[in-house]
């Protein structure tokens, strides 16, 4: 059975999905592409512009090329354990 851990993410305002994602796999560790998580949240703006942001779950749109398949969803609950949900905004 392969051991996943979270290790650290770097992303921060103003674009929290631009970080490093880093996790071990048993006792390696294994750094994710550049800007690999996107976010669950959104940003509107109301009839009079004023921007509106919600935040939700992170997905990862990108896993290294010898990351194994069976442990993507693992690799995202992880992430979603570890990360404060986000959106914000930077992107816009």
């Amino acid at each position: 059975m392969k051991i996943l851990k979270f290790i650290s993410y770097d992303g921060g305002y103003p674009n929290l999905c631009r970080g490093t994602l880093i996790v071990e796999l048993d006792g390696n560790n294994i750094e994710f592409p550049d800007h690999c998580l996107c976010s669950g949240g959104n940003v509107s703006f109301d009839e009079d512009w004023m921007e509106h942001v919600t935040s939700g779950p992170w997905t990862i749109s990108e896993f290294p090329k010898d990351f194994p398949k069976e442990l993507e969803s693992e690799a995202e609950d992880l992430v979603n354990s570890n990360v404060p949900y986000g959106c914000c905004g930077g992107c816009i």
